[in-house]
């Protein structure tokens, strides 16, 4: 592999490649191109993959630990249960992808976006998308502990039963988002957002209030 990537120099492409379980840690793939290829259970931690596109790939359980994405795009891939712990997202593009369970721990990621996509239950701990769009993302039973969501705008999508501790919506537009499951102790954390006529009567209902 690091003979192919060294011959190849800038135009490195990769269509319908299986490279699941192996080891691509620490190659240079900066600027590659990979469309609908395989790479389940792969090893990709502390790899230079700055400027890649990922186009209908699988990638489930794979480790980006510590690499290098920097205005990466990723499109309709399969992600679910990937790890990202300390790799530099800055401008990465997620969009129309499944990240149910991903770990987004301790990640750079100013500029990081997410359109269309499955976040069930991915660790988002501590995640900035303060003053974002947030098109079609579920959320539900994600941790997002700590993160902020001031002033951001929820168009569509859900935040069913998420671990909310800590986390901020002041000035955030949630009208449009699926929030049931809220639990009381948890309310104040609106403080300041903007809910719907009808998202306000739910939760009223789900803290166990009855309205006459």
């Amino acid at each position: 592999m690091e003979q192919l990537t060294s011959a190849a120099g800038d135009l490195l492409r990769f269509d319908d490649c299986d490279f699941e379980g192996l080891d691509l840690s620490r190659l240079n793939l900066e600027a590659a191109y990979f469309h609908n290829c395989r790479l389940t259970d792969a090893s990709l931690y502390a790899a230079n993959l700055a400027n890649t596109v990922w186009q209908r790939c699988r990638a489930g359980h794979a480790d980006f630990e510590s690499a290098n994405l920097v205005d990466a795009k990723f499109t309709s891939c399969d992600l679910n249960n990937s790890k990202w712990r300390r790799a530099k997202l800055g401008s990465v593009h997620y969009q129309s992808c499944k990240l149910t369970g991903a770990i987004f721990e301790e990640v750079s990621h100013l500029g990081l976006s997410f359109e269309d996509c499955l976040l069930i239950g991915a660790d988002l701990q501590k995640m900035s998308f303060r003053k974002a769009k947030l098109a079609g993302l579920d959320f539900s039973d994600a941790d997002l502990s700590g993160s902020d969501f001031r002033d951001a705008i929820f168009e569509g999508g859900s935040l069913r039963d998420a671990v909310l501790v800590a986390a901020r919506f002041e000035g955030a537009d949630l009208r449009e988002a699926d929030i049931s499951g809220l639990k009381l102790v948890n309310a104040r954390l609106f403080k300041g957002a903007t809910i719907s006529h009808r998202q306000a009567a739910e939760l009223i209902m789900e803290l166990g209030i009855n309205v006459g």
